[in-house]
Order: structure tokens, then sequence, then C-alpha cells
């Protein structure tokens, strides 16, 4: 956690049931919160009942809480709702994340499974506290924000299988252990798929980038290049202190505030 006047950064755990306490202690005592847990972003859906005592509190004591990162907090939901201003009709949404795992921290190669055999990763995704954490929560701000209904959510998640050993400073993975995963889903209105979100990271996974495709009037297509996970969280968080400082009390998403720019 980290301190700007009365602003905290909050950057301890993913899910609610981790960091919920922690939330309600700190506006307890008077802060606002910028976090970076996942399941903050945009809780409604999942964690409604979380989500209403978070919101309450912060009314309460006058302050300010708000969910924003990366991904989930950008690349698979902020920026694509920013980039459908720019359309006139919007059919389907299409996100694609590639990460190249060995650039990225210890933590993170060990989250996706890297140095695994398949039957342990299986194993400790069926547990529920493995992988990527966050694109139910994107799902839910997109289809909110652009009033759909969601009627179906396909999600599926797969390891990535080295065919040849590859090591870093941090982990030796074999050939035949995971050297990543790959995330895929699928939201649906009663109409049909309308948003798509792949996120695929692994060691020396190439070519990495992030990729919006729109397609509506007119198809649109937006390609981001040199996306650090790492850098780009923390940049996030900081810069979004300003905005949330001067925000209304309650729970807020990067939805409600104006639009984060370098501090």
């Amino acid at each position: 956690m980290g301190v700007d006047a009365d602003v905290i950064l909050h950057t301890t755990n993913s899910y609610f049931d981790q960091f919920k306490g922690q939330i309600l202690e700190l506006l307890d005592n008077g802060f606002d919160i910028v976090s970076t847990s996942e399941e903050l972003l945009f809780p409604w859906l999942d964690n409604p009942d979380e989500a209403t005592a978070i919101d309450a509190a912060a009314k309460a004591a006058g302050k300010t809480v708000l969910g924003t990162g990366v991904n989930p907090g950008f690349l698979m939901d902020t920026l694509p709702l920013f980039i459908t201003s720019i359309a006139q009709t919007v059919d389907h949404i299409d996100v694609t994340r590639v990460i190249n795992a060995a650039t990225r921290r210890g933590p993170f190669q060990a989250k996706i499974g890297c140095g695994l055999t398949a039957e342990q990763f299986n194993a400790r995704m069926a547990e529920g506290r493995m992988g990527h954490v966050g694109i139910p929560e994107s799902v839910a701000m997109t289809f909110d924000t652009l009033g759909k209904t969601l009627v179906r959510f396909e999600n599926e998640v797969v390891p990535v299988i080295a065919v040849e050993p590859v090591g870093t400073d941090f982990v030796d993975v074999a050939a035949g252990q995971v050297r990543g995963l790959h995330q895929s889903c699928a939201a649906h209105t009663e109409e049909g798929e309308f948003l798509s979100l792949n996120f695929r990271a692994a060691l020396n996974e190439e070519p990495a980038g992030d990729t919006i495709k729109i397609k509506g009037c007119p198809d649109l297509v937006v390609t981001l290049q040199g996306t650090n996970g790492d850098i780009a969280t923390v940049a996030m968080a900081v810069n979004a202190i300003k905005n949330t400082h001067s925000a209304a009390p309650g729970l807020v998403t990067m939805r409600d505030l104006p639009i984060v720019t370098i501090f």
C-alpha cells in the first residue's frame, strides 16, 4: 500500500474474501482508495453484496473507491469502450492480449503455471486461485455500459505446453511442462455472441501485443505494442489518483471518471 495525501494505493489481493476487510478498514480510517484488486473493477455482477457493502461504507465515510489496472481496468474494457465512441453501430467486440511472460515478474510467471505439469495446472485451476483474474469483471463492465443483457458466458482456460526447455531468472520449464496459459471467453446477448476476450500469456510467446477489433459501422482494428503489464499497472494506479480523489463518494469504476492521463 502507498499513500498520497489521503489516497491509498491498495495492491494486496485479487479476491473479495481476501481484500474486502482491508478496504473497509481503510475507509474507516478516512482514505480514498485506488485498488488494483481485479474483482473490484466492476463487481456488481459476480459480487453484488460485497459491492453494495463497500459502496455504502465509502458513501458513509465521504470517500471514493476505484478498482483499476491495466487488465482488467484498461485493455479489455475501458479502452474498447472508449473506441466505440467513434463508431455509429457496434455488432461485436473482440480483444486479444498476448504476453511474453519471460519479460514479467516471477510471481506472474508462477501465476500462469510456468513449470507445472498439465495435471498440476488443471488441479490448481480447479481450486480457482490461479491464472488471470478479471475477465468476468471486464465482461460485466462492457455489457452494462453498452446496455447489453448478458445471457450466456463461456470461459475456458488451457495450459500452453513447452515443446522444448525454456528458462528465466525465476523458473526452468522442461519440454512437456507448462510455459503459460490461454484463456478465452465468449459473452452472449439474446442475439448471439457480442464480446470475445482472449488472453494468452506464456514464456517466449510471440508476437506479443494487444489487438482490439470492433465490427460495426465502421469496422475498426486497433493494435498496441509494448504494453508491459507490471509498468502499466503501476502507471494506471498512480495516474488515477487525482480523478479518484476528486470523484463523488462511493465505489466508482473507470467509466465514471474523467479520462485518466499521466499524473
